[in-house]
């Protein structure tokens, strides 16, 4: 229960700092700590801003999980809000995290241009996870696509299948983009996201993926 702020670098994938560097694995251990609060920043501005908060509005332990590497062209500040809706739609639910922003949001224009469009919701704080609005967007689309820059285990994207279950949801069709549970290999980080699957391509291909899937009702 003591306020401590873990301050967790290289979170993901870090590109050529070689296989042992890479920070697949944060989610899955700290999600195991009881009273943990996870942030996951996706621009300069929300990190200051979540380290701020964990600094001086949390209590216990606190860890924002950021990547190495540069800003991309998503620069916003949406921490305000735990979760925050960024774009509407009733086709698909896609949620996601940190460093993929620039990815999913490019997938999202490409999809919008073909008349696909998709609730894009984006996850600020980890843990405790707020998922209210992601719930009531399943229910209208009942289809699930996650982009995540860890793996699988602890990941947003089975906690939310673990809640729908629990909710009595039943979902048309399901996509959780993650590292996996293995070791990611040495390469540059958009070689290993295309690789993954975590590129913009990759999430049109799983969008389309879960689009195409019958009803199982």
């Amino acid at each position: 229960g003591v306020h401590v702020v873990f301050a967790v670098d290289r979170a993901g994938v870090v590109g050529r700092d070689g296989i042992t560097h890479q920070g697949s694995f944060d989610m899955a251990y700290l999600s195991s700590v009881p009273g943990m609060t996870i942030y996951a920043p996706s621009s300069y501005a929300e990190l200051d801003s979540m380290l701020e908060k964990a600094l001086f509005q949390e209590t216990g332990p606190v860890a924002v999980r950021y990547p190495r590497g540069c800003q991309g062209s998503y620069a916003e500040d949406h921490s305000s809000e735990n979760t925050s809706v960024l774009a509407a739609g009733k086709d698909v639910t896609v949620v996601f995290h940190g460093a993929v922003a620039d990815d999913v949001l490019s997938a999202a224009e490409i999809l919008a241009a073909e008349g696909i469009h998709g609730q894009i919701i984006k996850v600020n704080r980890i843990l405790p996870l707020e998922d209210e609005a992601i719930l009531a967007s399943l229910k209208e689309t009942g289809r699930l696509v996650t982009v995540e820059d860890a793996c699988r285990a602890g990941s947003v994207g089975s906690v939310l299948l673990a809640r729908s279950a629990a909710e009595g949801l039943t979902l048309k069709g399901v996509r959780q983009l993650d590292l996996g549970s293995g070791v990611v290999p040495h390469g540059s980080v958009e070689q290993l996201h295309r690789e993954l699957g975590l590129d913009a391509q990759g999430i049109v291909k799983a969008v389309r993926e879960v689009l195409s899937e019958k009803d199982p009702t």
